[in-house]
């Protein structure tokens, strides 16, 4: 069976955001040419069988076997001879041929037999396939294939398709619509159901600054929404997309098993060849043994074994896409559960990546109180587009202080800023950078966990501020599930101060603090970790992680704020810049690897007793055809199951 299951486990490819406004129902059995064969093929059974054991005419019955036989035999009859023009053996071919063969000795209704169940399972195989794409296609179909788009002055309005809308255009979303675009809400509250794509079971609030996403429903409110990326590349677009790259990869136990899959198939020809002949050469008669022979084809073949691997993988993958997790292709899927050890960035993975002012301290003698230290250090800063000269700047206004004008302006890569504010040189940046007189024993006194810039004036220190970058409010709890998962805590790689990346240790709970790296440092780090043999996930968001990113054994990358470069280096991204969805997807990939074992021993016992009974004993042809079909849809089934919601609530420990 291994040319149906190659081709039914590759999903139907998805179309792009524009496709279709209706919503994609799942997919109807006889929708599948698969179904429809199989269904020709029972009916024509079903009609020959009483006739033929009422005893009548062959006349009657002949031509309808003849029909479940070509219904359901010509498909994988022709792959498998296209496979074997390739020198290739398929599995399905032998299914075809011990059913003429049984047909040939006069076992015209256990060929029929086999034919029937055989091509009923490979309907089934495709119905469980299609439905595991239609889960990831629903997600696509969800986006409207319309927008409404404002003119420049937001007085005009044009309906327009989605897949013209451009970055920078600004949307109208109504009451009860949905979102035709990722992007940034201007103007306008409401809340959004975004449970396609964050899995959070209630809609969530939205205001200006709020960001949305294409497909997802909005509520009550009027919104303007700014579009931020284009429809092509929007959060529901790569879910689709990357979880239909990743059907197309093959995951090391899958590899394995196609790589010894010939062989074995040969194997079972030459077995079949002695099972025939040495009773034959016994004096056994010639029908019985080649009934036993075809038999022994049919239970030796190993089509469970080809279908254990992959359904499994796709549907952890597609459950993980529902949710949020975009995990690249099988082959990171079973590296996921793989890990057994975990390294974290800190800015932008444990932290939100955003600074702000958490400490003001005015020296003594400075004259300065803490407004006036932050007022004039705001004014220097305000010139400058670095992170922490905008945090430095944003406090000042969160205080209504007001900020003078700076003149003469200059910005020192790494070192800080300075300018002239109201006639006085002032100075900001790191304590020690810029040489001044101040009394460095204050200064020290002042300094805090975090990162903490000195103040000057006119050369003289008169103040620090502090900056520190806020905890993810999830990352204590989710270095505590990392910490179980791995059995041991989490190791903290950052390029910030050591003060600022112990402080953050301690909030969350890890032990192993390295600060300062640059980034062939994580890299460095991430190899002695993986030097004991351990398997090591890391997680990062920076420009400066990806080469973590590409050195550990699985990669996962935050993907609101994180560089392109760490998205495409990355196994897979976290979309919401959820932490809790880490732990969660290491467990659903560890679930779908205990799934292809289970399915790999379902199939191997299947095959032993079976293949030991017709040796040993007898074993009806019938009975070997229900078995071995049997066993491949069950395989098959057991696989979906991480299909279901239950299997995420389960992994997020919900």
């Amino acid at each position: 069976m291994v040319a149906r299951v190659s081709a039914t486990l590759t999903p139907t490819p998805v179309r792009r955001p524009s496709a279709s406004t209706a919503p994609r129902r799942r997919t109807r059995v006889l929708a599948l040419p698969e179904a429809r064969w199989a269904l020709a093929s029972t009916l024509a059974f079903l009609l020959a069988f009483p006739l033929d054991l009422a005893g009548g005419s062959a006349w009657l019955h002949g031509p309808l076997y003849a029909i479940a036989y070509v219904a359901g035999g010509w498909e994988p009859a022709l792959e498998g001879l296209r496979a074997l023009r390739e020198k290739s053996l398929d599995v399905d071919l032998l299914m075809i041929v011990a059913a003429l063969g049984a047909a040939a000795i006069g076992q015209v209704l256990d060929g029929a037999l086999l034919i029937v169940i055989f091509a009923t399972s490979g309907a089934l195989e495709a119905l469980a396939t299609a439905r595991t794409a239609d889960s990831v296609r629903g997600l696509l179909d969800l986006a409207p294939t319309t927008a409404t788009r404002l003119s420049p002055d937001g007085t005009a309005e044009e309906t327009v398709p989605t897949d013209r809308l451009a970055v920078g255009d600004v949307v109208l979303v109504r009451p009860g619509e949905r979102i035709g675009a990722d992007g940034l809400v201007l103007a306008g509250e409401s809340e959004a159901d975004q449970a396609t794509i964050t899995g959070e079971p209630l809609p969530v609030p939205k205001a200006p600054g709020d960001e949305v996403f294409a497909g997802t429903l909005n509520g009550t409110g009027a919104l303007r929404v700014r579009v931020a990326r284009d429809p092509a590349d929007s959060v529901i677009a790569r879910i689709v997309s990357l979880v239909e790259e990743a059907s197309r990869t093959k995951a090391p136990t899958q590899l394995f098993i196609e790589k010894v899959e010939q062989r074995y198939a040969a194997g079972v020809v030459v077995a079949t060849l002695a099972v025939f002949g040495v009773p034959l050469a016994f004096g056994e008669d010639l029908t019985a043994a080649l009934l036993r022979a075809m038999t022994f084809m049919i239970v030796a073949s190993p089509c469970a074994v080809v279908l254990a691997t992959m359904p499994p993988l796709l549907s952890a993958i597609a459950n993980a896409g529902r949710h949020g997790v975009l995990v690249k292709s099988a082959v990171a899927m079973e590296r996921l559960g793989e890990i057994d050890a975990v390294a974290l960035d800190k800015t932008g993975t444990l932290t939100e990546g955003t600074p702000e002012v958490v400490a003001v301290r005015p020296l003594p003698g400075s004259g300065l109180d803490e407004d006036g230290l932050l007022a004039l250090a705001a004014a220097a800063e305000y010139p400058s587009e670095h992170p922490l000269a905008r945090a430095v700047v944003a406090a000042a206004g969160s205080r209504g202080l007001r900020v003078a004008a700076a003149e003469d302006f200059v910005a020192t890569p790494g070192r800080g800023v300075r300018a002239t504010v109201e006639g006085q040189a002032v100075t900001v940046g790191r304590a020690g950078e810029h040489g001044g007189d101040g009394d460095e024993a204050a200064v020290d006194a002042a300094v805090a966990p975090g990162t903490t810039v000195l103040v000057e004036r006119d050369g003289a220190a008169v103040g620090t501020l502090t900056l520190a970058d806020r905890l993810r409010h999830d990352a204590p709890a989710a270095v505590g599930a990392l910490t179980v998962l791995t059995a041991g805590s989490p190791v903290l790689l950052t390029g910030d101060n050591a003060r600022a990346a112990a402080q953050v240790a301690a909030d969350t709970g890890i032990d192993d603090v390295r600060a300062e790296l640059l980034p062939q440092g994580k890299v460095e780090a991430v190899r002695e970790l993986q030097g004991g043999g351990a398997r090591i996930l890391f997680v990062g968001d920076g420009v400066n992680d990806a080469p973590a990113l590409a050195a550990a054994h699985a990669g996962v990358a935050m993907g609101r704020a994180g560089s392109d470069l760490a998205l495409e280096t990355a196994d897979a991204v976290v979309v919401r810049d959820e932490l809790g969805a880490i732990p969660a997807v290491v467990r659903l990939s560890r679930a779908a690897r205990r799934l292809v074992v289970q399915n790999l021993v379902i199939a191997g016992v299947c095959i032993a007793v079976l293949v030991v009974w017709d040796l040993v004993g007898h074993l009806p042809l019938p009975l070997g055809v229900a078995g071995h079909e049997g066993s491949t849809v069950l395989v098959g089934l057991n696989g979906l199951r991480l299909l279901r919601e239950a299997a995420w609530r389960r992994a997020a420990g919900a």
